[in-house]
C-alpha cells in the first residue's frame, strides 16, 4: 500500500499526465497553518532540502502562515537542513502546563524561534537567492485585538457567525498582512482578488513576523507593533489563510507544490465546520497536493496525525506526547523519498488524482 496520495488541479493534472512532474516547474511551495500536524511534512521537507531539489532554475516562493511560515523560516538559513532539525527538536520538546496563559505560551514559542533563528544569520536568510519567504499574518481589528479572553472570544464568535454567510466578513475583524523577502512582493499580492498589505522583511522584524504568524487566537498572545508594518496586534495568519485560499502560480504552466496532512482543504480557520467551504477551481488550478494515505495515518501513534489537542490529552504526561511526536516524525521520514521515486519512475502519472 502506498503511503502517499497526490491530487492536482486541472492545469497541474494535464501537465503531469502529459509529461510527468518537473521540479523546475515549481514556482511556489505552500505551507498551511496546521499546528503540530506539520510534523508529518518533516520528512518531505528534509528530502527536498538535503537534495537541493527546489529553486534550481528559478527562485521558489515559500509561502506560509503559522506552522507553514515557521517551517519555511528554516529553509532560508545557513545549513538549512540542520536548522530545520533544530526547529523540529525545539518544537517537539515544548512543555505546556495547566498554569500556562497566552503570555507564557508566547514566551515558550519565542524560545522555539530563538533555537533555530540566529541574529547573525538573518542577513544571509534575507539575501537568499534560491528561496523567497512570504509570511502571512493578520492584523487584528476591534476586540479581536484584545488580550482579554472573554472580549476576544466574543469578537471571534461574532466573526464566526458572519463568516458563515460570507468569507468576506472576516475582513471586518482582521486585515491580511504579508511579510516578504526579496526585491518585490510575491506575485499573488498583485492579483485582483488579493485583499491586504505587504511589508518587506528585514533583520528587525523577521522574528516578530514569524512569531505573529503562529500567534493562535485565544491561545497565544498577539505580537504588537511590528517594525515597518501598520501599528496593531498581529495574530495567526490562519485566521484568513488557514490552508489554501489563493492562486500562487505566477505563470500559466507554473506548479504550486503543497504537502498537506489531509485530503480536505479549508480556506480559513473559521471555515472548519462549514463543509461546503472550499477553494475554487482557479485557486487549485496549478496545485499539486501531496498528502498521507489513510494506510499511513493508521500506523501513526494513536492512529492519527499529531495535533494541538495532544497538548491537552497528555498535559500530565509530556514525555508520552514527545515520544509519540518523535515516532510520527520517524515514520514520516521516508515520505520525501517516496515522492521522488514516484516522480523519477513516472508512476506519478498513474496515481495522480483530480481535485
Amino acid at each position: 500500500m502506498s503511503r502517499l496520495r497526490i491530487k492536482a488541479g486541472k492545469k497541474a493534472y494535464e501537465i503531469i499526465k502529459d509529461g510527468g512532474f518537473n521540479f523546475d516547474d515549481v514556482c511556489a511551495y505552500f505551507g498551511a497553518a496546521v499546528g503540530p500536524r506539520w510534523l508529518v511534512a518533516s520528512g518531505f521537507d528534509l528530502t527536498l532540502l538535503e537534495q537541493n531539489i527546489l529553486g534550481r532554475s528559478q527562485a521558489v516562493h515559500l509561502i506560509g502562515s503559522s506552522a507553514g511560515a515557521w517551517r519555511f523560516a528554516a529553509w532560508l538559513q545557513p545549513q538549512d537542513a540542520d536548522c530545520y532539525r533544530k526547529f523540529m527538536d525545539a518544537y517537539i520538546n515544548i512543555t505546556v502546563t495547566k498554569k500556562d496563559t497566552p503570555v507564557t505560551i508566547l514566551e515558550k514559542f519565542t524560545h522555539v524561534l530563538n533555537a533555530y533563528i540566529e541574529d547573525d544569520a538573518l542577513p544571509f536568510a534575507l539575501a537568499n537567492k534560491r528561496y523567497r519567504l512570504s509570511v502571512i499574518t493578520v492584523r487584528s481589528r476591534g476586540l479581536v485585538a484584545s488580550e482579554n479572553i472573554l472580549l476576544q472570544k466574543s469578537a471571534l464568535a461574532a466573526c464566526y457567525v458572519l463568516n458563515f454567510f460570507s468569507r468576506d466578513n472576516v475582513y471586518r475583524f482582521a486585515d491580511r498582512v504579508v511579510f516578504y523577502n526579496g526585491s518585490k512582493p510575491p506575485p499573488f499580492c498583485f492579483q485582483p482578488q488579493f485583499r491586504g498589505r505587504y511589508v518587506r522583511l528585514n533583520e528587525i522584524n523577521f522574528r516578530h513576523a514569524v512569531m505573529a504568524s503562529g500567534a493562535i487566537p485565544l491561545v497565544v498572545a498577539g505580537v504588537k507593533n511590528i517594525f515597518g508594518a501598520p501599528r496593531g496586534v498581529y495574530r495567526d495568519g490562519g485566521l484568513i489563510d488557514y490552508h489554501l485560499s489563493h492562486q500562487y502560480a505566477a505563470k500559466e504552466n507554473d506548479l504550486v507544490l503543497f504537502f498537506h496532512h489531509q485530503e480536505r482543504i479549508i480556506p480559513g480557520w473559521l471555515d472548519k465546520k462549514i463543509k461546503k467551504r472550499a477553494p475554487d477551481d482557479q485557486t487549485l488550478n496549478n496545485v499539486v497536493m501531496v498528502f498521507p494515505s489513510q494506510y499511513f495515518i493508521d500506523r501513526l501513534p494513536d492512529g492519527k496525525v499529531p495535533d494541538r489537542d495532544d497538548f491537552l490529552t497528555y498535559i500530565d504526561d509530556s514525555r508520552r506526547r514527545i515520544e509519540n511526536w518523535n515516532k510520527a516524525v520517524a515514520l514520516s521520514a521516508p515520505l520525501g523519498e517516496d515522492f521522488l521515486e514516484l516522480v523519477a519512475s513516472g508512476k506519478i502519472r498513474e496515481i495522480v488524482e483530480k481535485f
